[in-house]
């Protein structure tokens, strides 16, 4: 397995070094400096939670329920495949789910990740709005029976009538761990938390998410620490498991990739996990690309690579902003939930009744009593 915390140093690592965990990773020198805007940073989350927690802030609810899935880090804990799962969870219990998220660097309409779930799930209405209060009372208009939103633990404005939030077990705080294995643990600009770890405690229950990628010592520390930070809460256990290897020219078997020599190329929010899930299946990793996470692709992005046999492997959020080329493979994850099932059922069960289910639910009962 490769260490989360990186990158093999002898392999190119083009582009790795203007990813910002690079940066804030490091202990000591001017980074540190960053400690006092984010101290201003926290401060301010801190009393703007408090301001919510006693009712000062107005809370707007929808006459639907609101499931939120959100993180404490700016990104890479697999929120979309979660997504997906807990919508498909909801329409499989008959209801008609929609989609709200804030829909970050459009192109053609559309952010990437957004361009994932339309793929995926066609027929579930997905609103892209900064306002989430406004995204989705537009939900509500489009006749859904339960919000999902992306990426909202944050955004207390809008009620949630459940709140999971995910926690990568590689990088539970956002950033990588150092040479003495230990990650910075801070807030932005300093690291990559938007609010201290105490604010789990608002969570109905927390997502670990790739616990398979770190070893069980590893996972059960992280669990004592969750359980501190959030004590009572359900701590349920995920996995990003491979599904499907696409491309330009068709799907491919997961098996083609076994003992292949590849390269990769990514602009996500953990890199180092999409590369341990494709040696996983066995593939030998010459170079691995990392660019920002959301990046817009250009023209000479992928030069070099998938060159002299090799094949170039992508994730499907990057895939939807990259030309279809030979050689080019997409692998494609799902969400699995390793622990926890029952807990999760469980929690959408509870879920209040949304008022047009409600009245839909009285029309049948009236015209069978």
């Amino acid at each position: 397995m490769i260490p989360a915390s990186g990158h093999r140093e002898d392999r190119p690592a083009r582009a790795a070094g203007r990813r910002p965990e690079s940066i804030f990773a490091r202990r000591g020198g001017s980074v540190e400096l960053l400690r006092v805007p984010a101290a201003v940073f926290g401060f301010l989350a801190s009393v703007r939670g408090g301001l919510y927690d006693r009712g000062l802030l107005p809370v707007q609810r929808l006459d639907v329920p609101v499931v939120c899935v959100g993180n404490l880090t700016t990104g890479g804990t697999g929120k979309t495949p979660t997504v997906m799962f807990v919508a498909c969870e909801l329409a499989r219990r008959g209801l008609r789910p929609g989609i709200l998220s804030r829909g970050f660097k459009k192109v053609d309409g559309a952010g990437d990740e957004a361009r994932v779930v339309a793929r995926h799930l066609p027929e579930v209405p997905h609103v892209e709005d900064s306002d989430r209060v406004r995204g989705g009372l537009e939900l509500e208009r489009r006749c859904c029976d339960v919000v999902v939103l992306d990426v909202g633990f944050q955004h207390r404005r809008l009620h949630r009538d459940l709140d999971l939030v995910l926690v990568d077990a590689t990088r539970p705080w956002g950033l990588p761990g150092g040479t003495d294995g230990e990650a910075v643990r801070a807030v932005l600009p300093r690291g990559l938390l938007r609010e201290a770890p105490s604010a789990l405690a608002r969570a109905d229950a927390l997502v670990v998410t790739r616990s398979d990628q770190v070893d069980a010592a590893a996972l059960a520390a992280l669990e004592g620490e969750l359980d501190r930070q959030a004590p009572g809460r359900p701590i349920l256990l995920a996995r990003h498991r491979p599904s499907r290897l696409g491309g330009s020219e068709g799907e491919r078997p997961l098996s083609e990739l076994a003992g292949r020599e590849v390269d990769l190329v990514s602009g996500l929010g953990n890199p180092e996990a999409f590369e341990r899930t494709v040696s996983g299946l066995g593939a030998r990793i010459r170079e691995h690309r990392r660019f920002d996470d959301h990046h817009a692709y250009g023209p000479s992005d992928l030069d070099g690579l998938g060159e002299d046999g090799r094949l170039l492997v992508t994730s499907e959020k990057d895939a939807v902003k990259l030309p279809p080329r030979a050689g080019l493979r997409v692998l494609e994850v799902e969400l699995a939930l390793e622990r926890g099932t029952s807990v999760f059922e469980a929690l959408l069960d509870a879920l209040p009744a949304a008022r047009a289910q409600r009245e839909r639910d009285s029309v049948h009962e009236g015209l069978h009593g």
